[in-house]
């Protein structure tokens, strides 16, 4: 069964999918190869003698979660003066 879906997508992977003849296939591929990729990775450490266990995994997704908009506008300005050849002011403080 499929589902006919309509997205916008960025310039230039609409330009990378006209190039295939099978659209569909192409993004069906990359949307499973998305979904696959946990069981995948978890896979991975399994063979390499991890230990996972839901509760270590909801640790990890803690620790790593996106940066605040704070954050990102700390590290904005950090960038800016180490570009301009300056240290951080917090660093400097």
């Amino acid at each position: 069964m499929t589902k006919r879906i309509t997205v916008s997508l960025p310039d230039d992977v609409a330009d990378y999918l006209t190039t295939h003849a099978n659209i569909s296939a192409v993004v069906a591929d990359a949307v499973r190869a998305r979904m696959d990729r946990g069981a995948t990775t978890r896979a991975i450490l399994r063979a390499a003698g991890y230990h996972i266990t839901e509760e270590g995994i909801a640790r990890w997704h803690e620790k790593l979660r996106p940066p605040s908009a704070e954050l990102r506008a700390r590290n904005a300005r950090w960038l800016e003066d180490l570009e301009a050849g300056r240290l951080p002011k917090e660093v400097t403080e």
